[in-house]
């Protein structure tokens, strides 16, 4: 059986998967003669050949490329991504056509479902179709067929017919310029639309398919325009590792160290860079993936008639135009303007081996000097609001690999101390160093190994310093100082009382003081900035000065003799007061209160002859409520007698002296309960006479 075929269509197919293979299809650029033919021709354009030009890599995760070249008359750029890259590449790409030339287009491949785009084609490829189902969703086309003879015609139709020995065979029916003809599918070697719109929608259909066997990666194609041979810049930023520096110290004897800084880059990307210029920014824009690349199809209701219809629910999103904002950081004291921190010095020429390589042959008895067979290859400088490493040499890197470049190689300021903090270790402070960027050049944050007299003397790490600016570090733990926290509580203090709308206002101060014990050990003076933690609602007192002050600590300098001299020991006591204020009604003042104020100093004269007012009125009040509570009690009393009375009243004869004894009391008690009534009703009134005053002088009263 004769294997049956469509012009050419695999043949696409084919060269599609061979050009998405790299990670940017690189075509040879072709003349301008033949670019102007071909547009005269209605054919495709020339392919431009743009190699990777500069690089920059971002510390928040993002790198800018950039390609460079040029181009003849109309031209197509054809590259190749990251299906996870593109959402990047459309939001930020910029493709420029320099010396008269404009860009048409960027296109590329949908993410819509493979069938989807499939079945948009005159062609469905849907469900991979035989030959006999192509034709028949081409009837009415005219085709060209081999079989084995050239025969032109128009599709009729494709049946199947019984062959001999209860074979079928399928036939081809076209209406040629003589008639109708049947072609056994069998015989056919090739067929060809001569339809030149189908037959490029078919191949289409078939780059289409053939673009879904590689989920993975997606074609992006830039179209320039123009006359003559024009330079072109094409340039797009992409998901990159966060690029990251180490750096290693080596103490000097004074306070002048040297500092040597080395850049990490990765290239994780499925291109060589080769002589690529690169720079290192250290600022962090704020970069964000927005999906651009997947379509975007909106509901739509159904609309029915009016008398089916029904309200549908509606959903509102949240509106955060008062949310809070952060704000910028502040400059640290005594960094220089960005103008002083243009450029470092510039880097000597040295050759590509000694740029990668750091000689590790030292003595132990021998001073590091990390100058040697080093020199640093960056050119730092301002970009825009950013700080940037320019690498000074075209930088080449395999695919898939990753390097350490020297950015920098110079002095730096730095003061010895130790460092003591309770919470990080109780006993002994840590070694460190009061680092001064006087480098002119912004650090990014890394790791820091510090040796000391040509061996390792422990690791430090920092963040971002700026030119100018101080931050300290430590190594190592300073066994030959120890340091001791003790802490009490003081008196509190009255501080001041007023009166104010039937209230007495009080503020009192509470002290608490921490004491710090340092000792020093060794033979050499040290220098112990001991931290103390800054609390809330507390205000230091004592030390009157403050070396330092950070968000969350006191800083205090204590400077130690050698070990056996005088003042090797040494306390610091840390002092800090709260205000508390208090607020008690003047109604709920007892007497022993009262008088704890009018004997506090920090009362004043006026308050003092308010509170005795005060003290007298009450006193007048409680002693008239004493004699009405008096006067009820005697009410009781007899009333109490009375009932016993009536009680032995009720067993005598009424002829009795007794009985008339005790009607003649009951007679007595009587006109007393009328007096002391009377007395009741006189001490009830004047209570709530002297009650109202009262209400009405602390109302009234306001001492400061």
């Amino acid at each position: 059986m004769k294997t049956t075929r469509i012009f050419s269509a695999l043949a696409v197919a084919a060269a599609l998967l061979l050009g998405a293979a790299s990670p940017v299809g690189l075509r040879a650029q072709a003349s301008s003669e033949a670019s102007r033919s071909t547009r005269a021709a209605g054919g495709a354009p020339s392919q431009a050949d743009l190699p990777l030009s500069r690089v920059v890599l971002f510390s928040s995760g993002v790198g800018y490329f950039q390609r460079d070249g040029a181009v003849s008359g109309d031209s197509q750029l054809e590259m190749t991504f990251r299906t996870a890259d593109v959402n990047d590449l459309l939001k930020s790409l910029i493709a420029r056509d320099f010396d008269g030339g404009q860009v048409l287009a960027v296109t590329y491949a949908s993410r819509d479902p493979v069938t989807r785009t499939l079945r948009s084609f005159p062609i469905d490829l849907t469900s991979n179709p035989s030959m006999a189902e192509i034709l028949t969703q081409v009837r009415g086309e005219a085709v060209e067929v081999a079989a084995p003879r050239w025969l032109s015609g128009t599709v009729v139709g494709v049946e199947e017919r019984p062959g001999p020995e209860g074979t079928s065979r399928i036939i081809l029916n076209l209406l040629t310029e003589r008639g109708l003809a049947s072609v056994s599918l069998q015989e056919v070697d090739e067929i060809r639309f001569l339809d030149p719109i189908l037959d490029r929608e078919f191949r289409r259909a078939l780059a289409v398919l053939a673009e879904g066997l590689k989920p993975d990666r997606k074609r992006v194609s830039v179209r320039f325009s123009g006359e003559g041979r024009r330079r072109v810049q094409v340039g797009y930023l992409l998901e990159t590792p966060v690029w990251k520096t180490s750096y290693r110290l080596v103490l000097g004897e004074a306070d002048r160290h040297f500092l040597q800084g080395w850049a990490i880059v990765e290239n994780t990307s499925d291109e060589d860079w080769r002589d690529v210029s690169l720079r290192l920014v250290s600022g962090r824009p704020i970069s964000f993936v927005m999906d651009l690349y997947r379509p975007l199809y909106l509901p739509r209701p159904v609309v029915q008639p009016e008398m089916y219809s029904s309200l549908r629910p509606q959903r509102y999103d949240e509106d955060l135009s008062d949310r809070e904002r952060l704000a910028a950081g502040a400059a640290p004291p005594g960094a220089p303007p960005a103008a002083s921190r243009k450029l470092a010095a510039p880097a000597p020429s040295i050759s590509r081996a000694e740029t990668y390589e750091q000689a590790e042959a030292y003595a132990a008895d021998e001073p590091l000097d990390l100058r040697q067979g080093v020199s640093a290859l960056a050119e730092a400088g301002q970009a825009g609001s950013f700080f940037e490493y320019r690498v000074a040499v075209p930088v080449s890197l395999p695919r898939q690999q990753s390097a350490m470049l020297p950015i920098l190689n110079q002095e730096i300021a730095g003061r010895r101390v130790s460092i003591y903090n309770e919470a990080v270790q109780a006993k002994h402070p840590l070694l460190g160093l009061q680092l001064t960027n006087t480098t002119g050049l912004e650090l990014m944050g890394g790791p820091l190994t510090v040796f000391e007299a040509g061996s390792y003397a422990g690791d430090a790490q920092i963040d971002t310093l700026a030119a100018g600016a101080e931050r300290l570090l430590s190594f190592a733990l300073d066994l030959e100082t120890e340091v001791a926290g003790t802490g009490r509580s003081l008196p509190e203090q009255l501080v001041s009382v007023r009166i104010l709308r039937g209230s007495l206002l009080t503020t009192r101060t509470l002290r608490r003081e921490r004491t710090y014990t340092l000792k020093n050990g060794s033979g050499r003076s040290r220098e112990v900035l001991v931290e103390h933690p800054i609390s809330a609602d507390w205000e230091l007192v004592l030390p009157p000065k403050v070396d330092e002050k950070t968000r969350s600590v006191y800083r205090f300098l204590v400077s130690l003799p050698p070990a056996g001299a005088s003042g090797s020991v040494r306390e610091l006591a840390v002092v800090e007061e709260r205000k508390v204020s208090q607020s008690i009604a003047l109604t709920n003042l007892n007497a022993d209160t009262i008088a704890f104020y009018l004997r506090a100093r920090e009362v004043g004269p006026q308050l003092k002859a308010a509170l005795e007012e005060l003290s007298a009125r009450r006193g007048r009040l409680v002693e008239t409520q004493r004699a009405r509570q008096e006067e009820e009690r005697k009410l009781q009393q007899i009333r109490s007698e009375q009932g016993r009375i009536r009680q032995n009243m009720d067993a005598l004869n009424r002829d009795s002296s007794l009985y008339k004894r005790y009607v003649q009391q009951l007679n007595d008690q009587e006109d007393e309960l009328a007096r002391i009534l009377e007395r009741i009703d006189g001490l009830r009134a004047q209570e709530l006479r002297q009650q109202r005053d009262l209400d009405s002088y602390l109302q009234s009263l306001q001492v400061e």
